[in-house]
């Protein structure tokens, strides 16, 4: 485990939680816009086009407190003629962080407003945790939108977990580090090369953006993720749906809350990665890109 080091301050990080883009940490080699959706609120994102491109955009959605950057690799490994776009939700990374309540219908309210400004009307969607939670409410939301839809250990594959959502609506400001540290634990094997850097890599952007906007983010989505689920509205997403899991990563009955989502998911199936964890874009980029190329390039 990488050693991880307190936050800053919160009144030494107030000045900067208004940054809009990565000053310490790794930045995206792609070039970043920014657009204001839902009235006033900024989102960062890049928009990788290809001089040809087949078939529909590819938006991803990363997970909680991620950012663009998670996936990078991904990106790289994409096949040359696919449009991708990508962004910082609102709240987390270089995104505007209002001061307001999180919701997981904010955020699909701000995805559906970046691909209005991008005049973007059909897509295919896909993301990881919270990006893959929020693929499958989506599709569910808008089915003619959205072509297909690729999530991989999805949010909410699991039935409402009520008591550990009151717990967690006890959770201080001054929680959030010991929360996250014990969080980081699963979402890398410990046996990835990269588990240490990415673990330092993601720490290091906690901090350049700490403050209490950012917090309330990371708790009541993390709370609403606990106790919503999906399998009430799965019946109904009919869009052709791979769903990606890797076989280590166990936390809150992982294991039989994809295998139960896809029994209910009427067009689905499910791919297995064997030795990975949580963080699929981060472990097995290279495997994802096939698998995403190889569904999205199908009939249907």
């Amino acid at each position: 485990m990488a050693s991880i080091s307190p936050g800053l301050p919160i009144e030494r990080v107030a000045s900067r939680v208004g940054i809009r883009r990565p000053v310490r940490v790794r930045v995206t080699k792609y070039e970043q816009h920014d657009a204001v959706v839902l009235g006033d609120l900024r989102l960062r994102y890049i928009d990788v086009r290809p001089r040809a491109e087949c078939g529909p955009p590819m938006v991803l959605l990363h997970g909680i407190a991620s950012r663009i950057e998670e996936y990078e690799d991904l990106i790289d490994g994409l096949r040359p003629g696919r449009r991708i776009i990508a962004m910082d939700l609102p709240g987390n990374g270089y995104s505007d962080k209002p001061e307001r309540p999180y919701t997981l219908a904010f955020l699909e309210d701000a995805v559906l407003g970046l691909l209005d400004h991008l005049t973007v009307r059909r897509a295919d969607l896909g993301g990881g945790s919270l990006g893959g939670h929020l693929a499958l409410r989506l599709g569910h939301r808008e089915p003619g939108r959205f072509r297909k839809l690729v999530p991989w250990a999805p949010a909410g594959a699991w039935e409402p977990r009520r008591v550990l959502g009151l717990i967690t609506a006890r959770w201080t400001h001054e929680l959030f580090w010991p929360v996250v540290w014990v969080q980081s634990r699963f979402w890398y094997h410990p046996s990835w090369r990269g588990r240490r850097g990415a673990l330092l890599d993601a720490f290091q952007h906690y901090r350049e953006i700490h403050g209490r906007p950012f917090v309330r983010m990371y708790f009541e989505l993390v709370r609403e993720q606990i106790t919503t689920s999906l399998f009430p509205i799965a019946p109904a997403i009919a869009q052709p749906t791979l769903v990606l899991w890797g076989d280590q990563d166990r936390v809150l009955g992982m294991r039989r809350g994809v295998e139960r989502l896809v029994s209910l998911l009427p067009n689905a199936r499910l791919r297995v990665f064997r030795g990975a964890r949580h963080s699929l874009a981060n472990e097995v980029p290279e495997e994802l890109a096939r698998e995403l190329d190889a569904f999205l390039g199908a009939p249907g």
